[in-house]
């Protein structure tokens, strides 16, 4: 399950329009988590897109080190941390993980904070699920 495949990333304009449009947010610095449900029959429980701004970071090596982190992160910690709170199978999770931070960190600090924005969304997830 420590896997990231194609149908796990979120491409599609509409879902992307929606999830902006509709969804919910909330800030963990360094991060900004969007999330919606969606109904439809799925094979993955969630699917997720991650943001780096260009506006903070020029440099596209910046850029893409940062993505490669948050991705890395979000692989590894998904099966533990974020999918077994999403047990409906008749909804889809859209998700977006924007990072708005303004300096460069190492793994761990990526790991410990996407940790804790992981149980700050499903707390979110189970006090709206409960309203």
């Amino acid at each position: 399950m420590k896997t990231f495949t194609k149908e796990e990333r979120l491409c599609s304009r509409k879902s992307l329009d929606l999830l902006f449009k509709n969804g919910s947010s909330f800030l963990l610095y360094p991060f900004r988590l969007s999330y919606l449900f969606v109904p439809g029959e799925y094979t993955f429980p969630a699917q997720v897109v991650i943001n780096v701004s260009k506006k903070r970071f020029k440099r596209a090596h910046d850029r893409n080190l940062i993505k490669r982190r948050i991705r890395e992160v979000y692989r590894l910690h998904k099966s533990s941390g974020l999918y077994p709170a999403l047990s409906d199978p008749n909804q889809l999770l859209l998700l977006s993980i924007q990072f708005v931070g303004k300096e460069h960190h190492d793994y761990l600090f990526f790991e410990k904070k996407l940790a804790a924005a992981f149980k700050k969304l499903v707390l979110s997830i189970s006090t709206d699920e409960s309203n």
